[in-house]
């Protein structure tokens, strides 16, 4: 898994003359630099660039700083956030937040383990802090990345040790001062050329030293599998239209969040004492998602459920909840 190629070289020549212009790519002597890129870091966790750009741009006029970020209330974090998915990233976002102004006086922690500490922030993320603030030697490991590695390597990701591949072409990739422009080179590399579907292998700056580009047998690809579920919502209505939520009903990207009852398609106990409404899916992620929503028209919830208004309902609530509101409005 040697490279006998200055990759490093031929990456940042491209990303030199292809880099995107966001708004996250602030002078590295901007007094906003650290904030840009935390927000903007958490935000693309899982998220595409085209979606997160206006999030980001939202984000920032409301909030300047770091600061005015750290003092927001999670109400009003999570509004701003409301439609970008996997709420716990904005709840980590404040946290991580408060956690660097009251401790870290306003800065990153200098070290990749310390990073990891901080609400939210794991091996990927720690490493492009790391990289982009204090331009240390190292790589942010995302499917992107990854991709490039083992397409020059020309073997399947999971075959790749890639801690041992990194140690063994140290001297290679972080043959450069600017380890900071060659984190976000790579992920922009395998973002634009050596993408997923149609890599542009003939403008590709290291087709030469490509042995997928070169071999007869290449890697295939694996795609990203997509997981299938199917779930019944039960739905406790009053006549005066509200229906009844609980943050006890836990489903795995909506923790913390007020749902109806949900269960397994398996559970079929309780179906006989619901009236069918609606059968429709919601896609999140790789989660497809098959619902039956189920209603009946009760005086009595549960202790841990409260009544909310489906029409006048004017607080957060993420997007899944509210196709369900959407759903049973019908019935009033």
């Amino acid at each position: 898994m040697h490279l006998k190629f200055n990759l490093t070289k031929k990456i940042l020549a491209w990303y030199d003359n292809n880099k995107r212009t966001l708004p996250w790519r602030v002078g590295k002597t901007s007094t906003n630099r650290l904030y840009y890129r935390i927000l903007s870091e958490f935000m693309l966790q899982q998220t595409q660039v085209k979606t997160v750009i206006p999030y980001f741009e939202k984000f920032t006029k409301k909030f300047r700083n770091l600061n005015s970020l750290s003092k927001a209330s999670e109400e009003k974090i999570l509004k701003l956030w409301e439609g970008l998915g996997y709420y716990r990233r904005a709840r980590n976002l404040l946290a991580t937040s408060k956690i660097l102004i009251h401790k870290y006086n306003s800065k990153l922690p200098q070290e990749i383990d310390e990073i990891k500490t901080l609400p939210g922030i794991g091996d990927y993320t720690s490493n492009v802090l790391a990289a982009l603030i204090y331009n240390k030697p190292t790589l942010a490991l995302d499917g992107n990345v990854k991709r490039v590695i083992s397409r020059i390597l020309n073997m399947e990701v999971k075959k790749i040790d890639f801690k041992k591949f990194i140690d063994m072409n140290r001297k290679n990739i972080f043959n450069t001062n600017r380890n900071s422009d060659l984190v976000e080179a790579m992920m922009e590399f395998g973002a634009l050329v050596c993408n997923f579907k149609t890599p542009k292998c003939k403008i590709c700056p290291v087709q030469k030293n490509c042995k997928f580009y070169k071999s007869k047998d290449k890697i295939k690809q694996i795609k990203k599998e997509i997981v299938n579920e199917s779930i019944n919502i039960f739905c406790y209505l009053s006549k005066k239209g509200e229906i009844a939520l609980t943050k006890k009903n836990k489903l795995g990207f909506l923790n913390k969040f007020n749902l109806p009852k949900i269960e397994s398609t398996k559970s079929n106990k309780l179906i006989k004492k619901w009236k069918l409404l609606s059968k429709y899916k919601n896609s999140i992620s790789n989660k497809r998602l098959n619902i039956n929503l189920y209603y009946q028209f009760s005086k009595d919830i549960p202790n841990n459920y409260s009544w909310y208004s489906i029409k006048n309902n004017n607080e957060f609530m993420p997007s899944f909840t509210k196709k369900i509101f959407k759903q049973v409005s019908i019935l009033f």
